[in-house]
């Protein structure tokens, strides 16, 4: 079994879905664990409540991961509040469904500095905590498959994934002497509130049915809160600068 007892998560976006599963993961295997939110606080409230039901020391910080000084505001809210960041999942994400020819300047924007510049605040601001983290540190990036498949209406966020599994493995390179392993999970199709605004839902989500090899089995957020604890546990020391990826099986083949 895991055990992250004494260890301290951030969890960026995790007030629903993907968020969400993996803060309560990391708190299930012991783990202090903060929950970031943006909207929606009543939302945060009750995975924080779930937290601290499991005996685990959490807070609920509103901080726009896409603005530099909110981030270094909750990195320096957490070193106050919890003495140090061992565990620092990246997963707020944004952008719409849209084709690349009506994206404009303000989606791009928008999607880049929530997808992707947000990372490279979050590592920059807790790099003296991760440093001081006892073992390794762990920084977990959340992609999809959009990273490298072209998707209806997925241009510019599969962009911006893309760009996240690169700068994850840039920093992997620069600072993986440090103690601190760097890794990305590629999540498949997966039944969020966000995957339920998105244009041929279900044509994508049979077709991808038809791909996996995994039997009638679908891709759940806790099978991607599972693979963010294998990550953030001492049984990843030797996984650095990579991609994981989660799908059954279905990216594989044609």
């Amino acid at each position: 079994m895991i055990d992250l007892t004494g260890r301290v998560a951030l969890v960026t976006g995790s007030s629903r879905g993907i968020g969400s599963a993996c803060a309560l993961r990391l708190a299930e295997a012991g783990a202090d664990t903060v929950v970031n939110y943006v909207t929606s606080r009543s939302a945060a409230e009750e995975v924080a409540d779930q937290i601290q039901s499991l005996g685990r020391r959490t807070a609920v910080v509103k901080a726009d991961v896409s603005e530099q000084e909110d981030v270094v505001s909750m990195i320096d809210f957490v070193r106050e509040s919890f003495g140090g960041l061992d565990i620092l999942v990246s997963n707020a994400a944004t952008g719409g469904f849209r084709p690349l020819l009506a994206t404009t300047a303000q989606h791009f924007e928008a999607a880049m500095n929530t997808n992707v510049r947000a990372l490279m605040f979050l590592v920059q601001a807790a790099m003296p905590l991760l440093k001081r983290s006892e073992g390794r540190a762990k920084v977990i990036g959340l992609s999809s498959l959009g990273s490298h498949l072209a998707l209806p209406m997925y241009g510019l966020i599969g962009s911006t994934k893309a760009a996240l599994e690169s700068i994850i493995r840039h920093f992997a390179l620069e600072i993986g002497d440090h103690g601190i392993n760097l890794n990305v999970i590629q999540a498949g199709l997966v039944e969020t509130d966000s995957f339920h605004q998105m244009p041929n839902r279900e044509q994508l989500l049979a077709h991808r049915r038809a791909k996996s090899m995994v039997g009638d089995r679908r891709l759940t957020v806790r099978d991607i809160a599972d693979a963010a604890l294998y990550l953030a546990s001492p049984l990843s020391d030797m996984v650095q600068g990579q991609t994981l990826v989660l799908d059954g099986g279905a990216s594989i083949h044609a």
